[in-house]
């Protein structure tokens, strides 16, 4: 059978018609932009006459570029670049790009060596005159991360010289074999086990039919293929994605494909592949469709015709409308490029379409094509998602964070957190043996998914003084301040612990990036003397929590006299400590944590990862220490009253109204939002309140709390309460309903047909006046 192979150039996205825009699909001629912070390093295939655009780079952030052909040689030659220096593999975080050099045959060339790039040119332009692998390095010492002030990120863009190559993604490895499903088509083929099936989404916007059969079903005479209800119930969801439930199943419950990565998130198992008689009653008689590509692709294979097929049908965008419970459908979410990869199970025939809908909006308007490609079986593809930190930000993979090996031994069970995986629960403990370690003993938890920023410079000051709700003045060195940064209505936008590492330093650990937006763009319309500088993943941290948090540290934290000592260290403190002496890993120590219990947390630089979790484990065996994961977590910062972002902070929620008025000081001069929240304080209409509930039952997020048959608020967060043998809800209520004692009731079932009772309580539930965390 002859496959089509057709790449044309037409993009699909970006059309900026009348009312209408399009933010979360920026222009393909911008090209592919990645971001590097300190100790960072990438690798980018460049083919001939590619462009490479650096910005950011300085005396500050320096960059080094080491180049090589296919055979290991040096190939800086091709971006008219001379090495200048050897490279040192202790300045950056080095394991992948010694691990890639031993399996390209090292380097031919003898010790590695690179360029060495301090110009503060920007952008620095560089071609590529022959096809080259080319690896851009971050250095800085690790001290330098710990103690803060290690330069800013550096932004790369890689521009291909092929418009094709532009909507593609680079390969995830050894390809056995690809080709092109041109718009309006389908096309049949064959996979073997352990063989990885990529389905990518060239121009955006496209939805991809797709179906497998088990090929041994087939030489029977048996169609067992994938079966969307038994797949549904089985991973419990719409569809199957990365983690724990990743696999598609066939009629009989057997796994046939798990998902190992996906960009896009957004696919539908409830529709039928388009068919003709769908098109004909819509008054589109002959019109091409899905179900009859199939069938025609898949009739070599022995598979019978249909004229309706059940399809996986990727990058489709639907959902079920609460209310009517119609099957939706919009335009796709996904952006050129965007693309599904699954690992076959066991040998299977495919079949994948581009849709020809042109009729209605789930092909955007304009069907386009499909691009497959198959892996061998032995490449490495780790499971990821994607992550953007806002619409039109470059797609990043998750990552395994710089703690996985020694976590991935303990627990399967991980969900992503930010652009990292973090576990959820371990089994050896569960949820609530993890909970009960925390109030008990002590636990340590991976939380490096928190964003962090250094902010330096002669007005850092300055500017944190105008963009946070507290006052940084009486900041001291070596003193955090749990703060929000507001937008002009009191909205918060984040919130996050502000760190003082000298008198023109402080470090920034929040929760998203777009506090770290707003604070560039302050800095730049005021004109300000300050850097504001993203570390990205350069800074894992863990959280040691527990009444036996500080026994721990103590057989291990190593302090110099001119920082604080561990012993010194009140609610907030924070120094910078070493692994048992002065030779030791260095690590940031605060006295702070998401738990109100006794806690700590720690941050260090990648390389030193393994080496303090290990010691953290050795020192508090004694203790009992537990891992924890994300689930236990959860119960504990609600019990504690500690607000979530999207749960009691979100869109047209001002600080008060998010039970985070103690962290505004309305005595400072001037600060974002401040108009608003004086103007809200003198006159509340919402406040957050507890709910104590006279049952086990755990209500939703967002469900509503009435007062007779009046909605007077609605549920931000929820748990069962372990030590207080109930079920417990932060509410946002009405300020007329919010007085302590009062019986309210959580609405069920649409919120009519099922009430759970229970009584207004202020929040923390437990430990109100913090004597745990201060102790």
């Amino acid at each position: 059978m002859t496959r089509p192979i057709v790449l044309h150039e037409f993009t699909n996205v970006g059309f900026q018609g009348p009312g209408r825009r399009f933010p979360g699909f920026p222009p393909q001629a911008a090209g592919r932009t990645q971001m590097l912070a300190a100790r960072e390093a990438a690798l980018i295939e460049l083919a001939s006459g590619d462009l490479i655009s650096i910005e950011g780079v300085s005396a500050q952030t320096p960059l080094k570029l080491a180049a090589f052909t296919k055979d290991g040689s040096c190939a800086l030659a091709a971006l008219g670049l001379v090495a200048n220096e050897k490279l040192a593999t202790d300045a950056f975080d080095s394991a992948r790009f010694i691990g890639w050099l031993a399996a390209h045959g090292g380097y031919r060339d003898g010790p590695v060596r690179c360029c060495d790039l301090t110009d503060d040119t920007s952008p620095l332009i560089l071609k590529a005159s022959q096809p080259i692998r080319l690896w851009l390095i971050r250095p800085a010492a690790a001290t330098t991360l710990i103690e803060g002030g290690s330069g800013g990120s550096i932004s790369v863009t890689h521009r291909p010289a092929s418009s094709c190559a532009a909507l593609l993604p680079d390969p995830l490895g050894d390809v056995r074999d690809e080709f092109t499903v041109p718009r309006g088509t389908g096309f049949a083929y064959q996979v073997k086990a352990g063989e990885i099936l990529q389905i990518i989404d060239v121009e955006g916007q496209q939805c991809s039919d797709f179906m497998a059969f088990r090929a041994d079903g087939l030489d029977l005479g048996e169609e067992w293929m994938i079966d969307s209800t038994a797949t549904r119930s089985m991973v419990r969801r719409a569809f199957p994605g990365p983690g724990l439930l990743d696999k598609f199943y066939d009629r009989e419950m057997r796994p046939i494909l798990n998902v190992v990565q996906d960009t896009c998130g957004r696919h539908d198992t409830f529709g039928l592949a388009c068919t003709a008689r769908g098109y004909e009653e819509r008054g589109f008689p002959g019109h091409v469709n899905c179900s009859d590509n199939m069938s025609v692709a898949l009739a070599p294979y022995g598979v019978a015709r249909r004229s309706a097929w059940p399809a996986i049908n990727f990058f489709w965008n639907t959902w079920i409308d609460p209310t009517t419970q119609h099957l939706m459908t919009a335009e796709s979410h996904s952006r050129p490029g965007d693309y599904v990869a699954m690992r076959a199970l066991e040998d299977l025939v495919c079949v994948s379409t581009a849709c020809p809908d042109d009729i209605d909006p789930i092909n955007g308007w304009n069907p386009t094509d499909v691009h497959v490609r198959i892996y061998r079986p032995d490449t490495p593809v780790r499971r990821a998602v994607a992550y953007r930190e806002k619409e039109d930000a470059p797609m990043s993979i998750s990552q395994e964070s710089a703690f996985h090996e020694r976590l991935a031994p303990l627990t399967q069970h991980f969900a992503p957190a930010r652009d990292l995986w973090a576990p959820v629960s371990y089994p050896s403990h569960g949820t609530l043996g993890e909970y009960w370690a925390c109030r008990e003993a002590v636990t340590l938890q991976d939380m490096s998914g928190l964003r962090k920023y250094d902010i330096v410079g002669p007005d850092a000051e300055k500017l944190l003084q105008l963009a946070t709700t507290r006052n940084v003045a009486k900041l001291p060195v070596w003193r955090g301040s749990y703060t929000l940064i507001c937008d002009e209505s009191g909205t918060v936008i984040d919130d996050g612990t502000l760190f003082r590492l000298a008198p023109d330093l402080f470090r920034w650990c929040c929760g998203s990036e777009e506090s770290g937006r707003v604070l560039n763009a302050l800095a730049e319309t005021l004109g300000l003397q300050v850097r504001v500088h993203a570390m990205r993943g350069a800074l894992p941290n863990l959280a040691l929590q527990g009444p036996k948090s500080r026994e721990v540290l103590r057989k291990l934290a190593f302090t110099q006299p001119h920082v604080p000592a561990l012993d010194h260290l009140k609610w907030f403190g924070v120094t910078v400590a070493r692994l048992n002496d002065r030779e030791g890993a260095p690590f940031m120590l605060s006295r702070s944590g998401y738990t109100g219990e006794l806690g700590y947390e720690i941050f260090c630089a990648k390389a030193d990862a393994l080496t303090i979790w290990d010691a953290l484990m050795e020192a508090g065996a004694e203790f009992g220490i537990t891992p924890m994961g994300s689930a236990a977590l959860d119960i504990i910062r609600i019990e504690a009253g500690l607000a979530a972002a999207n749960a009691e902070f979100a869109p047209d929620v001002d600080a008060f109204e998010a039970g985070l008025g103690f962290a505004v000081d309305l005595k400072k001069d001037e600060f974002i939002g401040k108009p608003a929240l004086e103007r809200n304080a003198r006159d509340p209409r919402r406040v957050l309140k507890g709910l104590k509930l006279a049952c086990d039952d755990v209500p939703a997020h967002g469900a509503p709390v009435y007062a007779g048959e009046r909605q007077i608020g609605i549920v931000t967060s929820a748990t069962r309460s372990p030590m207080l043998e109930c079920a417990i809800a932060m509410v946002r209520l009405s300020v007329e309903h919010a007085e302590a004692g009062k019986e309210l009731e959580i609405g069920q079932l649409d919120g009519r047909m099922k009430r759970l009772s229970g009584t207004v309580t202020d929040i923390p539930f437990i430990d109100p006046q913090r004597k745990r965390a201060r102790a």
